[in-house]
C-alpha cells in the first residue's frame, strides 16, 4: 500500500537530506554495469549476483560486496574494482541531472532550507559524480557512509551526521528525507525525519517505498519544493 499524502501536514521543514544516483542522477544503469565489471575483474559470474545488487539499492556498496563475497579481502577488493569501474563511466560523460535537480536543490535553497546530498558510493566516485554534474558548491555539504561513521543505509547515520554538522533544525521531525529506494526510505524512518519521502525515477517502485515507510511518493524530485512549500 502506497501512502496517500493528499490530507496529510507536512512537518516545518529545515533540512533536507537529498540522495544522489536515481534521485537527483541520472546514471542509467551504471551501477549495474559497474558491478558487473567488477565481478568479472574478481572471476566472478555477476548474473546470479543482480537480483541482490538490484534489491539493495541505497545499500552502501562495501555491504553488498561483503554479503557477496564473503571474506573482507575480497569484498574490498571487489569495492575498488566497483568505484574504478564507475568512475570510468562517470569520465565517459554518462551521468547527468535528472530534470529539474538542480533547479529543485535551489529553490529549496531559496526557501530558507539546508539542502544535504548522500550517496551509498564511497568519497571519490561522489567527488567525480558532483564535479561531472557541476555541482561542487551547490549545498553546503555532502556525504558518503565515510562521513558518517562508515555505516550507510539502511542505518540513519549519515541522515543524523546531516542533522547535527548543519545544525540547521533543531528536532528530527524538521528533517525531509528523499531517494528512490526502500533502503532510503529505512534509513529515513529510522532517523525519525518528518518528511520521508520516495521518488519514482530511480530502482523502487510506489510499492516498496511504501512498504519501508514512505510518508510520500511523489513523481519526481521536482515535485518535492511543492509538496514542503
Amino acid at each position: 500500500m502506497t501512502p496517500d499524502t493528499r490530507t496529510q501536514k507536512t512537518p516545518d521543514i529545515r533540512l533536507v537530506v537529498l540522495d544522489m544516483a536515481g534521485t537527483t542522477v541520472a546514471d542509467g544503469g551504471l551501477v549495474e554495469q559497474a558491478f558487473a565489471a567488477a565481478a568479472r575483474r574478481l572471476g566472478a559470474e555477476p548474473d546470479s549476483m543482480l537480483d541482490h545488487v538490484r534489491a539493495t539499492m541505497g545499500e552502501s556498496k562495501i555491504a553488498v560486496f561483503r554479503h557477496l563475497f564473503g571474506e573482507e579481502a575480497k569484498a574490498q577488493q571487489a569495492n575498488k574494482a566497483f568505484e574504478a569501474a564507475y568512475a570510468e563511466l562517470v569520465d565517459g560523460g554518462r551521468v547527468a541531472a535528472l530534470p529539474g535537480a538542480r533547479e529543485t536543490i535551489e529553490e529549496l535553497t531559496a526557501q530558507g532550507r539546508t539542502v544535504v546530498l548522500t550517496t551509498g558510493f564511497a568519497r571519490p566516485t561522489q567527488d567525480a559524480i558532483l564535479a561531472a554534474l557541476g555541482w561542487q558548491d551547490l549545498v553546503p555539504l555532502t556525504l558518503c557512509p565515510a562521513d558518517a561513521g562508515g555505516r550507510g543505509r539502511p542505518y540513519p547515520d549519515m541522515v543524523l551526521s546531516a542533522f547535527l554538522r548543519t545544525g540547521a533544525a533543531e528536532s528530527v521531525r524538521q528533517i525531509a528525507v528523499v531517494g528512490d529506494t526502500s533502503y532510503d526510505m529505512l534509513s529515513g524512518v529510522r532517523s525519525g525525519a518528518g518528511v520521508v519521502a520516495g521518488v519514482l525515477t530511480g530502482a523502487h517502485d510506489a510499492v516498496a517505498l511504501g512498504a519501508a515507510g514512505a510518508t510520500h511518493v511523489l513523481p519526481s524530485v521536482a515535485e518535492l519544493p511543492g509538496v514542503l512549500a
